[in-house]
C-alpha cells in the first residue's frame, strides 16, 4: 500500500487524468484516502477524537466522509468524490470503484457490524445506496442510483429501488459500469406477462379449433395441476413473483410417474437458470406420483415485431 500504488490506480481507472502532478493536487478521493489512512490509525490505537478530527477536516476539504474505524482496501479509487459517504463498520475491498454520491449506510442503532462489505473489484454507480449489513460480492457491479438491501451475489448487476438483479456474471476483467447499457428488470418483467397472455390466446384459439381438450387420462391432467400449484411456490426471487404467474413454465408433460417441465426465458441470459431449475425439480419431485423429473430451459428472447401487433389490436386497428 503506497503513494506511488494509488496514484498508478488513479492512471487506470480515470481517463481524464494527465499527469502525476494533477493527481496529486487535484483529486479529492485521492486525498480522501490518504486522510482515511491516518484517521484509522488513530483510530486503531483508541485515540478516538484525533481520528473524528482528522476525518472531520477531510471531509470538509473532500466533501467526502469517511470514518475512522471503516476498513478500505488497497487501490480503491473514489472518482469525483463529492457527497460519498462511507460508515464506520464499513469493510471495502481491494480494486473498488466508487462514483460520486455513494453511501455505504448502516440500518441499526445497536454497535454491531451495521454497515456494508464490498468485496475485491466492485463497481459503485453515482448516487447509490447500500445499506445494512450485507455483502456486494466480488466483481459486482450497482447501477447509479440503485439502493441495495440485499446481499448481491459475486459477479451480478443490481439496478433499481429496490436493487435487483437484472443481468448476468460479469466476464473475467469486466470492471466498466457502462450506464447506458444496464439492463431493465421491469421491462424483463413486463415482456414476460406480454408473452404469457399471448400463449395463453395461442392456446385458447386451439383449443377452439379442436372442440376438445384431448386425449389426457383424467389422472394426467389432475397430476399436471398439481404440479401447476407445487410449481407457484418456485419463487424469482428478481421480482418476487412464481414462476407461473411469470409465464416462465412454457408446459408441462406428464406420461405416468414421469415428469417434462419446459422453462422458457424472454432474455438471452437469465443468472438465476440454474437456481430456478433446481427448485423446479424439487418441487415437483415432492408432489405425489412422481418419480422422474426432466427440466428443458429454451431461450425465446422477447419479439418486439409481436409487441407492437399487440398494440395495433389493442387499439383496434
Amino acid at each position: 500500500m503506497t503513494i506511488r500504488e494509488d496514484i498508478q490506480t488513479v492512471f487506470d481507472k480515470d481517463p481524464a487524468a494527465r499527469s502525476t502532478l494533477e493527481v496529486i493536487c487535484c483529486y479529492p478521493g485521492l486525498h480522501a484516502i490518504w486522510a482515511h489512512r491516518i484517521a484509522h490509525a488513530f483510530y486503531r490505537r483508541r485515540l478516538y477524537f484525533p481520528a473524528r478530527l482528522v476525518s472531520h477536516i477531510a471531509r470538509a476539504l473532500t466533501g467526502i466522509e469517511i470514518h475512522p474505524g471503516a476498513k478500505i482496501g488497497r487501490r480503491v479509487f473514489i472518482d469525483h468524490g463529492s457527497g460519498v459517504v462511507i460508515g464506520e463498520t464499513a469493510e471495502v475491498g481491494d480494486d473498488v470503484l466508487i462514483y460520486m454520491g455513494v453511501v455505504l449506510g448502516g440500518t441499526a442503532l445497536e454497535r454491531t457490524k451495521r454497515h456494508p462489505t464490498i468485496e475485491d473489484g466492485v463497481v459503485i454507480g453515482s448516487g447509490a445506496s447500500v445499506l445494512g449489513p450485507i455483502t456486494v460480492g466480488r466483481g459486482a457491479k450497482v447501477g447509479a442510483g440503485s439502493v441495495v438491501v440485499h446481499p448481491v451475489p459475486p459477479g451480478a448487476t443490481v439496478v433499481g429501488v429496490p436493487g435487483r438483479l437484472a443481468g448476468p456474471k460479469c466476464q473475467k476483467g469486466q470492471e466498466r459500469l457502462d450506464r447506458g447499457d444496464l439492463p431493465d428488470p421491469m421491462l424483463r418483467v413486463v415482456s414476460r406477462m406480454l408473452d404469457r397472455q399471448n400463449r395463453i390466446e395461442e392456446r385458447l384459439r386451439a383449443v377452439e379449433r379442436s372442440g376438445l381438450v384431448g386425449g389426457k387420462r383424467q389422472e394426467e391432467i389432475a397430476l399436471e395441476e398439481s404440479i401447476r400449484a407445487a410449481l407457484k411456490e418456485v419463487i424469482d426471487p428478481e421480482v418476487g413473483i412464481d414462476v407461473v404467474d411469470l409465464g416462465l413454465i412454457k408446459g408441462i408433460t406428464v406420461q405416468d410417474s414421469s415428469v417434462l417441465v419446459e422453462m422458457v426465458l424472454t432474455t438471452a441470459t437469465c443468472p438465476l437458470v440454474d437456481y430456478l431449475t433446481d427448485r423446479i425439480r424439487r418441487r415437483v419431485l415432492d408432489v405425489s406420483g412422481v418419480r422422474d423429473v426432466e427440466v428443458q430451459v429454451f431461450d425465446e428472447p422477447w419479439d418486439w415485431d409481436r409487441f407492437f401487433g399487440w398494440q395495433d389490436v389493442l387499439r383496434g386497428s
